[in-house]
């Protein structure tokens, strides 16, 4: 009796199996897809990151594991090094962030400077770098004052004959 139970129980183990249901992806798959739509602007403490949450690994399935982004600077067309890492917290959340926004203020006006971003997961898979943006860091522009704002005169609607 002892032996049928040990024997069904082994048979059972192995029908059973790891656990895992689906077969083993490649690991560049398995990485976030690529940022596409970084941008850079002039800012006042100086230069403003801006980029929209990869939503999917690079396979095309959804990702729920982003774990973080790694920002990384060249100047004047030299090698890009990373300059800060910034976590994602938000996987648990109901609604996760969308856009995300890194300030480098390590800057000097008039130099030139290129930027990409990097996302990683949290089991450490690194997306490809984003695109690059260069921009040269220059005061902005000052917003407009109400005080001296004059609005539009509207010009008379034509009547009917």
């Amino acid at each position: 009796m002892r032996t049928v139970a040990l024997v069904l129980v082994t048979t059972s183990a192995g029908w059973l199996g790891c656990g895992v249901k689906s077969p083993p992806i490649p690991p560049e798959d398995a990485r976030p897809q690529r940022i596409v739509n970084l941008r850079a602007e002039s800012a006042a403490d100086g230069v403003q990151l801006i980029w929209s949450r990869p939503e999917t690994y690079a396979s095309g399935a959804r990702m729920r594991d982003l774990g973080s982004f790694t920002v990384m600077r060249s100047e004047a067309n030299g090698a890009f090094e990373p300059i800060a890492k910034i976590p994602v917290t938000d996987n648990e959340r109901f609604q996760v962030q969308s856009v995300f926004r890194y300030l480098d203020t390590a800057t000097t006006l008039g130099h030139e400077y290129g930027y990409r971003v990097t996302a990683s997961t949290t089991d450490g898979y690194v997306s490809e770098p984003s695109n690059e943006v260069a921009l040269t860091r220059e005061t902005p522009p000052p917003p407009p004052n109400p005080e001296t704002y004059v609005l539009p005169t509207p010009t008379p609607i034509p009547s009917l004959p």
